[in-house]
């Protein structure tokens, strides 16, 4: 008989789930027999304006070096970036998404005998990355769908190595100010790192949300993980980073892999990064649209969680599941949240204008038939 490799796995990959991304727009075509141009998908978090111009610009300058191996130093990248911050080159750990980080870190803080605290309805990849380690999870209770900052200071244990934060959270689209997490960080002891991650940090557009890097000085157990695939637009070439102390960024940088970064992904970074008038048109466009789809699903009598982010999960009143299928039925792509606990929500990214209107038309449509 041949070897149960299953059972010889590490404990902790043993143990999980995979990772259910958003249904893409080719397999809906194939499950209904739908022309994908007539498909509307709503699921991801992804920049409705497509990649700005400029990306797709210097893409096509870097197309004749793709035979050669990146720099994996990613130095065009890491000194715009340092410029753009105003950090040192030293204290930026580049991944694979902002996905790539997370990972990294429980790697290399995170193993058996230690636990680390996140929220509940956090961030799927939190307890993905901290099982795979052997870690212990402490699952805090959110309060009002959001993190409980001071209950998760209270559960910080002796053996606590790690804590996880999500500003905004996916996929609840709730936040805390400045002044939470500084209240947070004051109480939290100064060898646990806190990972405070900000995919969703250029959306926001509130006086007293928390600008994560500005506060490393203070606190030089804080990591910041950001990335370049939601308002940047650039989610398909996978361009994340962190920005830390530069001890916590030399012990990542000893497990990153050298070309986790692709040259197109950081020519296409490295040229969105001075767009302005693009990341102008993402926010103004996501503003836009979170204001039409709320009010949309307020006038239809769906409940909403308030979000800060480029999506809105909303309660379908009962099984989401049946609402999700009637929507796939109809073209319409939106993501469940069962995985997170949430079985009566559902999560929608905000697109066009012309594709949040056809999604609240679908939602309308479906609510006559099944609600």
């Amino acid at each position: 008989m041949g070897c149960d490799f299953v059972e010889l796995a590490v404990s902790g990959v043993r143990s999980l789930s995979p990772y259910l991304p958003g249904k893409p727009i080719e397999e809906l075509a194939r499950e209904q027999g739908l022309d994908e141009a007539d498909i509307v998908k709503l699921a991801s978090n992804e920049n409705p304006l497509g990649p700005a111009p400029s990306s797709l610009a210097s893409i096509k300058r870097q197309l004749s070096d793709i035979a050669r191996y990146p720099d994996g130093n990613l130095f065009n990248l890491r000194q715009a970036l340092s410029q753009k911050l105003q950090v040192l080159p030293e204290q930026i750990t580049f991944g694979n998404g902002s996905n790539d980080v997370l990972v990294l870190l429980a790697q290399s803080w995170l193993k058996p005998g230690v636990s680390a605290v996140f929220s509940e309805y956090a961030f799927v990849v939190y307890p993905i990355a901290v099982k795979a380690a052997g870690a212990e999870s402490i699952v805090v209770p959110a309060r009002n769908w959001g993190h409980d900052l001071e209950a998760m200071a209270d559960a910080v244990r002796e053996d606590t190595r790690m804590i996880f934060l999500a500003n905004p959270n996916n996929p609840t689209g709730t936040a805390f100010s400045r002044d939470e997490l500084v209240c947070f960080l004051d109480k939290v002891r100064n060898d646990i790192i806190v990972v405070l991650d900000e995919a969703y940090f250029e959306y926001v557009q509130d006086e007293k949300h928390p600008d994560g890097i500005a506060l490393l000085n203070q606190y030089p157990n804080l990591v910041v993980t950001r990335t370049f695939s939601k308002a940047y637009g650039l989610a398909g070439s996978r361009v994340g980073y962190s920005v830390s102390s530069k001890n916590i960024a030399s012990v990542l940088n000893k497990l990153r892999q050298p070309f986790n970064v692709n040259n197109l992904g950081e020519a296409a970074a490295v040229a969105v990064l001075e767009d302005e008038d693009y990341l102008a048109r993402s926010r103004s466009l996501n503003s836009e649209g979170l204001e039409k789809v709320a009010t949309g699903l307020q006038d239809q009598g769906f409940a909403y969680i308030p979000s800060k982010g480029n999506f809105i999960t909303f309660d379908t009143g009962g099984d989401a599941m049946v609402v999700y299928q009637k929507l796939l039925e109809k073209g319409v792509i939106v993501r469940p949240v069962a995985n997170y606990g949430m079985l009566r929500h559902l999560r929608v990214s905000i697109g066009l204008p012309e594709e949040n209107d056809r999604f609240l038309q679908a939602l309308a449509e479906v609510k006559e038939a099944v609600i």
